[in-house]
């Protein structure tokens, strides 16, 4: 299992409505909020809905 972080870039399954499936974590916790990297767009999904939605991580946040 992958420890999700601010900042990760990940690859969701579904596409958004404006066709792109890559998204930012803005928030973690119980709830995350994600921004569409193709029109800016920001969601909140519960933790559970979110984990089984993402395909893959493209890019990992840096660690400090």
């Amino acid at each position: 299992m992958h420890k999700y972080m601010v900042g990760d870039v990940v690859l969701m399954r579904k596409p958004h409505p404006c066709g792109s499936t890559e998204w930012e974590v803005l928030r973690t916790g119980m709830d995350f909020r994600i921004k569409c990297l193709g029109c800016g767009r920001q969601v909140m999904l519960p933790r559970p809905k979110f984990e089984k939605g993402v395909k893959k991580v493209i890019k990992a946040a840096a660690k400090e």
